[in-house]
């Protein structure tokens, strides 16, 4: 389950902005997860309430926006959404597309006191 280890990053992550920010507590955490980051949400969510005893973000709220996964044509230049996996222009019906969005996951906020 490499959700422990992508939490385990985000942690590291906070702490360094606290740091940075010269925060002592970390109230709110938002992050942004495309349907194609290979993360599974529900695990972690279990796995941020677990390790974030003892942490800065001890507490913390864990807000989770899902991407949807955001394309662009290269024959008709449409940019569209979907919700799975379809590689293909819903204008033009063309396979030639880019991916722009929905595939990484991102660190969006931190509330900090």
């Amino acid at each position: 389950m490499h959700e422990y280890s992508v939490v385990q990053a985000l942690l590291n992550q906070c702490e360094e902005v606290a740091q940075q920010n010269e925060a002592s507590k970390i109230t709110k955490v938002v992050c942004k997860i495309g349907v194609m980051s290979g993360i599974e949400i529900h695990l972690l969510k279990v796995a941020f309430d677990t390790f974030k005893e003892g942490t800065i973000c001890n507490g913390a709220e864990f807000v989770i926006n899902e991407q949807k996964l955001k394309l662009e044509c290269k024959e008709c230049g449409e940019i569209f959404e979907v919700d799975e996996v379809r590689y293909y222009c819903p204008h033009c019906e063309s396979l030639r597309v880019k991916v722009l969005d929905g595939e990484d996951m991102y660190l969006m906020s931190l509330e900090m006191e």
